[in-house]
Order: structure tokens, then sequence, then C-alpha cells
């Protein structure tokens, strides 16, 4: 149930395609997000229930289990943890002006385009590959409430991305000892922390 090279290469594709259509209408991140997330999760599983087959097999896509990651995969994931950290530490600055003020970075000499299709297929392939454990109906979870929790914190950019940073972490391992010790679904133990932190946030965001 692991996903494939064939998995990665369409998260690719849809990442690609997402940034072109993005780039070529007036439609806000939001919208083009939920057209294409709603249309591949869709099409996923149009194509695994074809002639009657059952979806029961897949399902640890759609919920995950954290605990489940074997010895193997750990040195897979800090690998693609690795190249995520060199791309931010390389293109930080570029990609923050892409995305703050996109006409500003174009006249900087920046590839805007370019800039954000990268992390756009990043994000693309972190997911694909990181689904199986932690499922796709907590992954929007995951990727949306850090950095909602930290703008309600954040005074500038550098705290912004630490607070971020942190709750993720400090949420991922509260989860996985909740989760390990109560028997419950690790994504949706991590995911209520960071909803709790949110919430906590919320109350004593910034004037």
């Amino acid at each position: 149930d692991r996903p494939t090279l064939a998995a990665v290469i369409f998260a690719v594709v849809f990442a690609l395609l997402f940034n072109l259509v993005r780039r070529r209408s007036a439609l806000a991140s939001d919208t083009v997000i939920g057209v294409f997330s709603s249309t591949a999760v869709a099409l996923g599983i149009f194509l695994s229930t074809m002639n009657g087959r059952s979806f029961t097999k897949f399902n640890s896509l759609l919920i995950g289990d954290i605990l489940s990651v074997e010895p193997a995969m750990i040195g897979v994931l800090a690998g693609i943890l690795l190249l995520v950290l060199a791309l931010w530490l390389l293109s930080f600055n570029k990609l923050m002006l892409s995305a703050v003020h996109p006409a500003l970075a174009d006249s900087r000499g920046i590839q805007v385009f370019w800039q954000e299709t990268v992390f756009s297929v990043a994000i693309a392939v972190v997911v694909t590959l990181s689904m199986t454990w932690v499922g796709l109906l907590v992954i929007n979870s995951l990727l949306v409430l850090p950095a909602a929790a930290a703008r309600n914190l954040a005074k500038n950019m550098f705290r912004y991305h630490l607070y971020a940073l942190l709750a993720a972490v400090v949420a991922g391992i509260a989860g996985l000892l909740t989760s390990y010790y109560i028997g419950s679904s690790t994504g949706a133990c991590i995911t209520l922390y960071l909803a709790a932190w949110f919430a906590v946030t919320f109350c004593f965001r910034r004037k």
C-alpha cells in the first residue's frame, strides 16, 4: 500500500498543472488547491475501484498510521528532510519575495514561476510519500494549522517560521506518545494538538 514511483510522478504532474493554472488565471490559490486536491482524490478512488474492486485495502492511505513506519524508511524520510531543508536554506529569500510580491520579485530577476513550481513539487512529493503514515484526511490540517497558529503570534517572518516549526515538532511528539499509550490514530492526535494550540494562540493573537 506504500506509494510507488508512479504515485510520486502523478503528484509532480498535478503540482505542475496546479502552478500553471494558478499562474494563468485570476483564481485564488485556495480555490485552485481545492479543485486539484478533490480531483486527485476522486481520480485515485475511481482508478482503485474499477471493475468492482474494493477500496478497503487502501484505507490506510485515508487514515494513516505513523507508528507503522519501518526502520528502513526512516532513512528515506531523513533524506527527504535534508533535501527540503536545503531547498529552504538556498531559496528562502527568493521564495518569500515571490510569494509576498511577485511583481517585485520578477523585477529583481527572480524566476517567480519556477520558484513557485519547485516549491509546489516539493510539497506534492512530501505529501505523497507521507500519506501512508499520516493519512490523506489529516494531511491538510498538518499543513495548515502550524502556520495558522504561528500567524497569530509572530511579529516578523523569522518568528513566523520558528513558531510554526516548533508547533509542528512538539505536536508531532505529543501526538505520537498519546497515540502509543491510548491506541488512537496518530495523525488525528497530532491534528488535535495543533488545533488546540491554534485555539490558544487565537485567544492571544496580536490586536
